[in-house]
């Protein structure tokens, strides 16, 4: 039961970091756009989480170092808009 969440977690991770990047490609999303990289951070915490808990490392540093950009992203579309 307990592994089913985890593997569920990682699976809404993946389906929002390939979202984030299906509605950049379509130019439904800017890269300059908050919701793009909230998508892309929330992926990239869901996807560490699962992958923490299986001991998968090298997905757990890609994404610690994904969810990081995101959130530099973020901070600096704020920054810009004050």
């Amino acid at each position: 039961m307990i592994n089913d969440i985890f593997m569920a977690i990682g699976w809404l991770g993946m389906i929002l970091i390939i979202l984030a990047y299906y509605l950049l490609s379509t130019e439904r999303l800017k890269s300059n756009q908050k919701t793009y990289h909230l998508l892309n951070g929330l992926g990239g915490v869901f996807t560490v989480i699962s992958a923490f808990y299986i001991g998968f490392w090298p997905s757990v540093v890609l994404n610690v170092f994904w969810t990081l950009v995101a959130v530099f992203a973020i901070t600096k579309i704020i920054q810009k808009r004050k």
